[in-house]
């Protein structure tokens, strides 16, 4: 099983696809004049001055939801995993994949807003619906859904399950053993998968508003407690952090695991911790309640940076300030550098257990747990949110009343059997997941702005009105040449229909001003 994962993962994550991550961004940056360095101090107000309503949530709550997929393990065990295959230099590239991808993150979710859609008295949106609304193929609107069901069903929350696991198990031991079909597994790891799957089952059984509801409480509070954590930790170290810095940007190019493993250990993470272009923020901003798509899109760019740019840079100095980690290259047996003992699992939360206890000794261990426990499972969450999204997605053409039930199933299933299963074998099957959405919707975003460039006119659009400096923002797509985008259509019409009934009339009318024929 894990020679067969590896050998996917080869396929999935050669080169093309981290280049391919990386020039996205650059592109996307370039196109839209470093939009998210721009609007930067509009992301904020946004966040600030959203509302939800009935239908949808609110900004805030759509940046909790997907900071929720966002900050997750990946945070925590992936950061350690980045440094320990890749060196210190693969956080460099960690950051550079978050800079390039906030732009990403812009774009894909300000097309999701654009051609979301209304059902059952609640916002769905998302890759799928703007590609085939977009691009006009159905047909690869119906792989990306499945292949994110089957990613964000059952192969992404293996490993944030698998995180919580091993973090319990590095806390209070094995608890026993009991004997399975996956071999010897520790009864902690059972004990906590069974607590898992029954508050995943109360809260999924809820709808999509009680999940918006959890995680807004509990994303930022979790965040900001690491990352003052992290504070105290650097703080203590403050004389070393020069030199740290130095450690990161020189092995950026000099790489001591070699420059591909920097790279690509550095992307792979990266991509996998703030998800720009991968497809699953879009689904979150396509659910939240706004006055003008673009709105949105800067709001998830800034939960980028949140992401990477501050949590997973907080878990970084934590594990190299205090030298708590070890560097291999992947598939050899000779560390390049050894500070902790051999036996150290890399792909998981230890390097930053083994950081925070060693400056606060006797909570560092039980902090990292319960702080994984809720990134992991509140990232578990918008994972079952946004495979609900393809599932109604689905429903529009083949209705299978079952299909939601089936779904949840499933998703328990598979996070009980990540909390019990071995990390390679976790992470191995994430990343498969991670990099098949990726490869589907960034291809889908690039056709997209070749196509019809939906989310820059949104932009340009946008900074017209805030030049004009107006109290409240509209969007009329007709007016800006987009197409299939039905529900701001019937909005804009709904709440302007003096100008809506204009641009109508206009459109039956011939250049001589006779009347067409609209009898067909």
């Amino acid at each position: 099983m894990q020679e067969l994962v590896n050998s996917i993962n080869a396929i999935i994550w050669s080169p093309a696809l981290i280049y391919l991550c990386l020039g996205t961004g650059l592109f996307f940056s370039i196109i839209t004049r470093f939009v998210q360095v721009r609007q930067f101090k509009e992301m904020i107000r946004l966040l600030l001055s959203g509302k939800s309503s009935e239908k949808g949530i609110s900004s805030f709550q759509a940046l909790a939801v997907s900071l929720s997929g966002r900050v997750g393990t990946g945070n925590i065990a992936g950061v350690a995993a980045a440094i320990g295959f890749g060196g210190p230099g693969a956080v460099f590239w960690m950051w550079v994949v978050a800079f390039f991808g906030a732009a990403t993150a812009y774009i894909e979710s300000t097309n999701a807003q654009i051609y979301k859609e209304e059902e059952d008295g609640v916002y769905r949106g998302g890759p799928a619906y703007y590609i085939e609304k977009a691009m006009g193929q159905k047909w690869y609107a119906w792989i990306f859904a499945i292949s994110t069901i089957v990613a964000c069903g059952v192969l992404l929350p293996v490993v944030q399950s698998n995180g919580i696991g091993d973090a319990l198990v590095n806390v209070f031991g094995n608890g026993g053993t009991v004997t399975s079909f996956m071999g010897e597994i520790a009864l902690t790891k059972v004990y906590a998968a069974t607590f898992i799957v029954l508050i995943l089952g109360f809260i999924i059984f809820g709808g999509v508003k009680r999940i918006a509801n959890f995680t807004q409480v509990v994303v930022p509070f979790m965040a900001l407690a690491y990352i003052i954590i992290a504070c105290v930790i650097i703080g203590m170290h403050i004389d070393i952090l020069p030199s740290v810095f130095m450690s990161i940007i020189t092995d950026a190019f000099t790489p001591m695991a070699g420059f591909g493993a920097a790279i690509g250990w550095g992307v792979k993470r990266g991509v996998y911790s703030n998800e720009a272009g991968q497809g699953t923020g879009p689904h979150a901003a396509a659910a939240a309640e706004v006055e003008h798509p673009a709105q949105q899109g800067l709001v998830q760019a800034f939960s980028v940076y949140i992401d990477t740019l501050f949590v997973c840079t907080a878990t970084a100095l934590m594990i190299l300030i205090t030298q708590s980690y070890n560097v291999i290259p992947e598939g050899s047996s000779t560390f390049i550098v050894q500070h902790l003992a051999a036996d150290v699992v890399i792909s998981g939360p230890a390097f930053t257990q083994i950081a925070v206890d060693s400056v606060l000794t006797g909570f560092g261990k039980p902090f990292i747990a319960i702080a994984l426990f809720f990134f992991a499972f509140t990232t578990i969450l918008a994972y079952y949110f946004i495979a609900e999204n393809n599932v109604s997605y689905i429903n529009r053409t083949i209705k299978i009343p079952a299909l939601r039930f089936v779904l949840k199933v499933i998703l328990m299933s598979a996070v009980f059997y990540g909390t019990v299963a071995q990390p390679s074998a976790a992470w191995g099957m994430g990343d498969i997941g991670v990099g098949l959405m990726a490869w589907l919707n960034i291809i889908g975003i690039l056709i997209i702005f070749f196509m019809a460039k939906p989310a820059i006119k949104a932009l340009k659009d946008y900074e017209e009105q805030q030049k004009a400096g107006v109290t409240k923002f509209t969007f009329d797509p007709k007016k800006l040449g987009i197409t299939n985008a039905d529900f701001w259509e019937e909005r804009f019409a709904k709440e302007n229909p003096q100008v809506s009934k204009a641009v109508n009339e206009d459109a039956t009318t011939d250049n001589n001003g006779t009347n067409k024929d609209t009898t067909g």
